[in-house]
């Protein structure tokens, strides 16, 4: 049989494993994720709820039809970033699988991760990527032998954003889908929109979403949840898509690459395949289960690193919160 190798994510919320053909056939993760009872999530209580399901996971990774210990070739997992307490018992539990089947050990960047993993499924070859999720809002590109950050957030990640709009709702985590449904059960109920502005979160390549959150919540005080809900994703996203357009106007690129949780929205997909279309590129992204945080995107990356010949010693597997999108190396094609 072919080999695979096993990929773990950890950096925030979610616990999974996955793992991808030494061909690239993905396969899809074992996942627990923590829903914190009030509020948002605490990064200790987060990782306590790791450790009290990793066992449980890594049984039902080794129980499937056809899993085999001596089919693994090497364990990844996120070294980073992400929360810290998280990332340690990822980091951990790679550790461990890693010295109990006597494969390599990979550290991997999260970020890229979502990149790899897209370029894979969809088929994409140079993309410019929308990174939209909880924790961060990135574009990114490559340029040489690293991906690029050509604009990100100045406080918040979009998705982020999102959950501290849903919770002033008493909406729980995780908060965006919820809103996506209000947004279309309001615009489809032809109300006007004309006293819906909301801030624009632009400036320059960058983005910012915390004044747009703050007037989104006042604006629900005065028209209610649907109509906020509508012009929040209208406002945020048409940014996004925004900073995105020209990035592939100043890359010359023709593929964008939608990655991370908030890239399942289907208002978010529409408005980026509005805008290819318009400028003759072609939008894509992956399947739901390998957009949120899973465990076989940082299998994938895992196995684009260790065909270039790179692993992690031991000594050199610590996390890193704070890795950037673009200090890892970009060696494969």
């Amino acid at each position: 049989m072919e080999g695979v190798i096993v990929g773990v994510e950890s950096t925030a919320h979610t616990l999974s494993i996955g793992m991808v053909s030494e061909s690239g056939e993905l396969m899809p993760s074992e996942s627990s994720v923590f829903t914190p009872e009030h509020g948002g999530i605490h990064p200790r209580e987060a990782a306590d709820h790791h450790s009290r399901v990793a066992s449980d996971l890594v049984s039902s990774v080794i129980s499937r039809e056809g899993f085999s210990q001596s089919d693994v070739k090497a364990v990844s997992f996120s070294q980073g970033p992400g929360l810290g307490p998280c990332l340690r018992v990822g980091a951990s539990l790679a550790r461990t699988l890693s010295k109990s089947w006597e494969v390599p050990l990979i550290g991997v960047n999260h970020c890229v991760a979502h990149i790899e993993v897209g370029r894979n499924q969809t088929g994409c070859e140079d993309p410019v990527l929308l990174y939209a999720s909880g924790g961060n809002t990135q574009v990114i590109a490559r340029a040489g032998s690293r991906y690029r950050v050509l604009g990100e957030t100045l406080d918040i990640g979009i998705g982020n954003m999102l959950d501290k709009f849903a919770r002033t709702h008493e909406i729980p985590f995780p908060g965006g889908p919820v809103i996506e449904s209000k947004a279309s059960e309001w615009s489809n109920g032809g109300s006007s929109t004309s006293n819906l502005e909301l801030p624009y979160a632009v400036h320059g390549m960058d983005l910012a979403f915390s004044g747009i959150l703050t007037a989104a919540i006042s604006l629900s005080e005065r028209e209610g949840l649907g109509a906020a809900s509508w012009s929040l994703q209208e406002h945020s996203f048409a940014s996004c898509i925004e900073v995105s357009e020209r990035a592939l106007a100043h890359t010359g690129k023709s593929e964008l690459l939608l990655g991370g949780g908030v890239a399942c929205n289907g208002r978010l997909r529409e408005m980026a395949q509005i805008m290819c279309e318009e400028r003759g590129a072609t939008a894509h992204w992956p399947e739901k289960q390998y957009c949120i945080d899973n465990g076989t995107m940082i299998a994938e990356l895992g196995r684009r690193e260790i065909e270039m010949g790179r692993v992690t010693k031991l000594e050199e597997s610590a996390i890193n919160p704070m890795l950037r999108t673009d200090s890892t190396p970009i060696t494969w094609s």
